[in-house]
């Protein structure tokens, strides 16, 4: 048994061509889902890198393994204490070492454990390959180490190889010969020039007039990334950056595919692609980042292909992405472990069943404090601590009539807020009747003073907002954080 897995950091469902986008943005990613299982609504449980990470290797909710933000306590997974064995529980039970206590050698290409200083995600895997620049690699600096390790080693048996690629994620550093292949080709549709004009109304980190996250800044190594959107023009420069990340990723997936086959094992080979979390490229009005609990953030591309296992189709259920090691357990005939807390969709992949929740909820607490719940048509997101966005505490968003989360109804539809409430709490409630905790790390990071990316940065944003001619915001600022102007 031979399985590669795909991590493409920041890559967004919206923005791929298997699932849609009118931009021929992943041809050879497109060429594996014609083969597999496509999910549809994939969600990871936390975002976004760090929490999504160590909820997928864990199998564990953020607020069962301690990591929901970026810094401070709930940075760090939480320590097993008295309980601990001569080893801890990721040393069998983690993704890697799952597979690897089942017969895998596993290999790891991926700077994120320096990145973050998340050191659990080695945990598990018999060779590692750190490229170095912690996450603000490019393609061509990840491709030439895995192509030697492919023609050294593929065609022994019984091997695990998770690779992952940054270039979706911002700032934007597709090489300059690699040219525009949309240069000529529109922008999505649904981004029209009065869209763009309301978002620039916005306040916020990564909103149309702060993409810099606290202003509008450039940095002449990354051309492709723009400071603001003032106009269509910026907004093309915006999304031609992104979608050109992708299709040179791409490109270079296509390079380890063409030598898979040159070894002779492409046929049989298990192939899984799927990101961290999404990129927002529009949704709330936000732009090239990650930093919320939304639709656009937390829904995640997931495609599955296992000869002689998967049968072609999309699935619609609704999936979380710590979902996979019990699939794995399934799939291999092992019993799941008793701190996973994902649930096994296996069933799906032969297209026999569908399979799926009837709800996910989705946690963010590195940029925001946000819980929010999916369900049938509906996002609702509920607000802790806005991440200066002047978010209300509760947003309700249609998915089927607005998929770009652009039109809050929460006051109309007070019923179904109430009823994602409901939801929520039943959640909550299963989670912390099921760790030997009484903490749940959410609250951690409001006691701790907020989210990592918002400390320290209100004061110099709201002298930005003035000088950018939005006083207002800025006032409405200091009055819902007014210790912060102490």
């Amino acid at each position: 048994m031979r399985v590669l897995m795909l991590d493409l950091d920041s890559l967004s469902v919206d923005h791929m061509s298997c699932y849609g986008y009118h931009r021929q943005t992943t041809p050879n990613i497109d060429r594996i889902a014609k083969e597999g299982v496509k999910f549809d609504n994939y969600y990871t449980s936390d975002a976004p890198c760090a929490p999504s990470r160590a909820a997928l290797m864990s199998g564990r909710f953020g607020i069962h393994n301690g990591v929901v933000g970026h810094g401070g306590t709930a940075a760090d997974m939480r320590r097993e204490g008295i309980e601990r064995d001569f080893q801890d529980t990721l040393a069998k039970e983690s993704l890697p070492a799952f597979l690897r206590t089942n017969g895998l050698k596993t290999v790891l290409f991926s700077p994120f454990a320096e990145r973050h200083a998340q050191w659990t995600f080695y945990a598990g895997f018999s060779e590692i390959h750190n490229s170095g620049n912690c996450g603000m690699e490019s393609a061509e600096e990840v491709t030439p180490n895995v192509l030697n390790w492919i023609d050294r080693n593929a065609q022994q048996d019984d091997w695990f190889m998770y690779v992952n690629y940054w270039d979706p994620h911002t700032p934007y550093r597709a090489p300059e010969s690699f040219g525009n292949p949309f240069q000529d080709e529109p922008l999505p549709d649904w981004l029209t020039e009065d869209v763009l004009e309301k978002h620039r109304q916005k306040t916020g980190p990564h909103s149309a007039r702060d993409i810099n996250m606290y202003n509008n800044k450039t940095n002449p190594l990354y051309p492709r990334q723009p400071g603001e959107l003032p106009d269509m023009d910026g907004l093309r420069q915006m999304i031609d950056g992104y979608d050109c990340g992708i299709r040179y990723m791409d490109g270079h997936i296509g390079e380890l595919f063409a030598a898979l086959e040159r070894q002779g094992v492409m046929d049989d080979l298990v192939i899984i692609i799927t990101a961290d979390h999404g990129e927002n490229q529009g949704q709330l009005g936000i732009y090239g980042e990650h930093g919320t609990a939304d639709q656009g953030t937390c829904r995640i591309p997931m495609i599955f292909r296992w000869p002689g296992v998967t049968q072609p189709h999309l699935n619609q259920g609704l999936h979380y992405h710590l979902d996979l090691l019990p699939t794995l357990a399934e799939l291999l005939d092992k019993p799941a472990c008793a701190s996973w807390d994902g649930q096994s969709y296996a069933s799906a992949l032969s297209g026999e069943k569908e399979s799926g929740r009837d709800y996910v909820v989705v946690s963010q607490c590195a940029h925001v404090c946000q819980r929010s719940v999916r369900f049938e048509d509906w996002i609702y997101i509920r607000s802790y601590h806005d991440g200066y966005h002047l978010f209300p505490k509760e947003m309700l968003f249609n998915l089927r009539e607005d998929p770009y989360e652009q039109h809050n109804i929460a006051e109309a539809h007070q019923q179904v807020c109430k009823d994602a409430v409901y939801r929520l709490q039943e959640w909550h409630d299963d989670m912390m009747s099921t760790m030997p905790y009484d903490t749940d790390p959410l609250w951690t990071v409001m006691k701790e003073g907020g989210p990592f990316h918002a400390k320290g940065h209100l004061k110099a944003y709201t002298e930005w907002l003035e000088q950018s001619e939005r006083s207002e915001a800025a006032a409405e600022l200091r009055q819902r954080y007014p210790a912060e102007f102490q």
